[in-house]
């Protein structure tokens, strides 16, 4: 496989970034601290990746109902993404999915409502205090076909050719090594399996301080690729029926990201979509 293309932070070790988002997430984890920490963002009712809120109003904002929100106990959704999986990537019953990232579990529980009782769902997370509360939230919410595993995205502990759809919610743009990612996403995918991705997209290049600024970076701003750069990914890894479609109105929640400047300016949230193929193709 070719190099990453899809990092705006190259020039930081890969490993500083992911122990910097393993920190972060960590202490979201552990005392409800917002993923935007000190960077000024304003989080009383924004919804998105940076928003501490978990009431319905937030998560709405993203493309879930007010069912999906009540579906669930408390701690399971800690309003971390940018948009909703589960309304694109139709899932069936039976269905094995993974969640690349998956924090507190929303995404898994829900998906595990779709794929019903002959159904799995593996959450994967390189947090150790995010899988600690996602497997508490298991047991609270009878969760019986939801597993979770501590890893990271780019060396799933997950074998190969097991899973029938990858789902992700604003967690690939932090990843510091993309082409990685969606090469092992590939690995675990079955024959005809396929990718149902909500993240964040860069439409415009950020201004220096935004680009190297920590808090940026691990609040799913910094790392965000371009569409172009998905798509050369997404290409490379052998994907085909590729589909990434930015969503405009997810400005309105992403412009209250941050109180000093309007990353809608430079952002926007989006679908990104492929699929793995058939083994006779």
């Amino acid at each position: 496989m070719s190099n990453d293309t899809g990092t705006t932070t190259s020039d930081r070790n890969p490993e500083e970034t992911r122990e910097m988002v393993r920190e972060r997430y960590g202490t979201i984890a552990s005392d409800g601290q917002d993923c935007c920490g000190d960077v000024g963002i304003d989080i009383t009712d924004s919804g998105g990746c940076c928003d501490g809120d978990t009431d319905a109003t937030g998560s709405e904002r993203l493309g879930y109902d007010a069912d999906d929100v009540a579906s669930f106990a408390d701690g399971a959704d800690l309003g971390l993404g940018c948009g909703n999986p589960k309304a694109f990537a139709e899932m069936t019953p039976g269905e094995t999915v993974l969640d690349l990232g998956s924090g507190a579990g929303f995404d898994c529980f829900l998906a595990a409502q779709e794929v019903g009782p002959d159904g799995d769902v593996i959450g994967v997370d390189m947090t150790p205090e995010m899988i600690s509360k996602a497997r508490e939230n298991v047991t609270k919410n009878d969760a019986d076909n939801v597993e979770f595993r501590l890893g990271e995205i780019s060396h799933l502990p997950v074998a190969d050719a097991t899973v029938d759809v990858v789902i992700s919610n604003c967690v690939v743009n932090l990843a510091p090594e993309k082409q990685r990612v969606f090469d092992d996403a590939y690995r675990v995918l079955k024959s005809g399996g396929r990718v149902a991705i909500s993240d964040v997209v860069q439409t415009a290049p950020f201004p220096d301080d935004v680009k190297m600024d920590p808090d940026s970076l691990t609040g799913c701003v910094a790392g965000a690729s371009t569409v172009d750069a998905l798509e050369a990914i997404l290409d490379n890894t052998g994907f085909e029926a590729i589909e990434i479609e930015p969503k405009d109105e997810s400005t309105e929640f992403i412009s209250d990201w941050d109180a000093n400047r309007d990353l809608g300016d430079y952002l926007v949230s989006a679908t990104i979509e492929a699929r793995k193929p058939p083994r006779d193709a």
